[in-house]
Order: structure tokens, then C-alpha cells, then sequence
């Protein structure tokens, strides 16, 4: 596993080491031992699934103290564009973002801290998009932002009008 640092403090590129040959791949998605000597001490109490088709986008979302939750995010098939903007008001990054193209095929993942609204588009025909975080969901401490907040200026690489939100994201307040 090789770790990469973005320019945001504690947000981390994940590049697993892949094994293939003409029979196909192995990789370690997850090594807690491994995690916790290059990138941080974290431990992880949920995992999550969604499947998306093209244009959906979920977020930006994040969850307020004391359910705050760092993610290890990846797509498992598909593509998309997964965004991290950081909230953190303590922070000299406060307000900045980071997006990066996950994919089945490079396989990248993003460690997202807390401290962090999350949220990503589907690029390709259909997507399944796992997580692990490291604290519980509570629906009484869900935060979000609005995804085409002017402040943040989010370059979500698809055209407007192929950008398909749920009745509650429409509603997120901006940052």
C-alpha cells in the first residue's frame, strides 16, 4: 500500500499494491496493521454500499460531533468523482476541497478524516461505491452542504442538467 498526500492535511490517497496475471487480480482492500503504520490509527465500525447510476450525486454529507466519521472510501465498479471538502474552521484549508476519479480499474482510495462534508458523482453508466467509517450514522447529527454551493465552486465534471439529486440533498443549505 502506498499512502499520498493531497495538500489538505489528513486527507490521504490510498494506492493499494494489486497482484494480476492472466487469471485476473488480488488485492488487500484493507489491512488495519498496515493503515494504521502508514496513514493513521483509525479503526473502522461500518462499512457501506451504495449503487449508483450516471449523474447521481450524493452529498456533500457529513456528520456533526460526537458522531463525527472519518471514511476509507472506493468504487468497486464503475467510475466517479469523489469530492472532500474540508470544514474544519480550525483549519488553514477551511472551505478548500479535493476531488480525485475513483475507479474499478485503478482501484485508488481516499481516506477522508473527520472534519470533512463528503459526497461524489457517478461518471459511468452505473456505480457501486463502498466505505468504511470509523463512528456510527446518526440521523440526528447528518450535516450536509449543497453540492453547487457558490462558495466552494465544485467542478463535478458533468453537465448540470445530468446531475440527478434526492428530494433531501435539493435542500442542503450552503456552507
Amino acid at each position: 500500500m502506498e499512502v499520498r498526500q493531497t495538500g489538505i492535511e489528513g486527507l490521504l490517497i490510498i494506492q493499494p499494491n494489486i497482484l494480476g496475471d492472466e487469471r485476473g487480480y488480488f488485492f488487500e482492500s484493507f489491512s488495519q496493521k498496515e493503515f494504521e503504520e502508514k496513514a493513521c490509527k483509525t479503526v473502522f465500525v461500518q462499512d457501506n454500499e451504495s449503487k449508483s447510476r450516471y449523474g447521481v450525486l450524493r452529498g456533500l454529507h457529513f456528520q456533526m460531533p460526537p458522531f463525527e466519521q472519518a471514511k476509507l472510501v472506493r468504487v468497486v465498479r464503475g467510475r466517479v468523482l469523489d469530492v472532500a471538502v474540508d470544514i474544519r474552521k480550525d483549519s488553514p484549508t477551511f472551505a478548500r476541497y479535493f476531488s480525485l476519479e475513483l475507479s474499478e480499474e485503478d482501484k485508488l482510495q481516499l481516506f477522508i478524516p473527520r472534519g470533512f462534508a463528503h459526497g461524489f458523482v457517478v461518471l459511468s453508466d452505473e456505480a457501486i461505491f463502498q466505505y468504511k467509517c470509523d463512528n456510527y450514522y446518526s440521523p440526528t447529527h447528518e450535516g450536509a452542504i449543497r453540492w453547487n454551493d457558490p462558495r466552494l465552486s465544485i467542478d463535478w465534471q458533468l453537465p448540470v442538467q445530468d446531475i440527478i439529486l434526492s428530494e433531501k440533498d435539493k435542500k442542503n443549505p450552503i456552507l
